[in-house]
């Protein structure tokens, strides 16, 4: 595996947040490359390395956490949901500035989108119909049914400020999900 460069990863990093942080703060259309760059301390040239322009720049930072939730739940494949939703929370909590922004913005439609795509490929294998209290059940209603359950609850964490603790969002949550799985 290829060693990357620390200022190089210094500098990604502060792109990513700048671009959140200015996100938090007004319209992804009115954010420009200027904004970004002020804002993370590096020069324009800087950011197109990196990137080909902010849309670029948004959909690698989305696919990121997604693919850190991916892993997250592969991860945490042999756990109760309760048990790998502590997991997840914590992320989330630990990442609170983009989860926020993402899902409390009016950019926030496509990460949404992502986020429930993840859920529902991820809740599929555990998911049974032709026997037991679920069967007879269509498996794409009860996928979305509980992926947007799942989504909800998290916008509904982020949009109240995070006043339930990560460990018990994650505990009753997982319950829940452990209750119909």
């Amino acid at each position: 595996m290829m060693k990357v460069d620390r200022r190089v990863l210094k500098s990604q990093e502060a792109i990513k947040k700048a671009i959140i942080e200015l996100m938090s703060e007004k319209s992804f259309d009115d954010i420009t490359i200027r904004d970004i760059s002020d804002r993370a301390n590096v020069n324009r040239g800087t950011i197109y390395l990196h990137y080909m322009d902010k849309y670029d720049l948004l959909d690698k930072l989305i696919e990121e956490h997604i693919s850190n939730l991916r892993e997250l739940c592969h991860s945490a494949s042999e756990m109760t949901f309760q048990e790998g939703n502590y997991v997840w929370f914590e992320y989330f909590a630990e990442n609170h500035l983009f989860f926020t922004t993402m899902l409390n913005t009016k950019s926030a439609a496509y990460f949404r989108s992502r986020f429930l795509d993840l859920v529902v490929q991820e809740y599929k294998p555990e998911v049974d119909v032709t026997e037991g209290k679920n069967q007879g059940l269509s498996e794409e209603v009860f996928l979305q049914f509980f992926g947007a359950a799942v989504v909800g609850a998290v916008e509904w964490w982020f949009r109240n400020g995070m006043l339930v603790p990560p460990r018990v969002m994650a505990e009753q949550t997982g319950i829940l999900l452990d209750r119909n799985f």
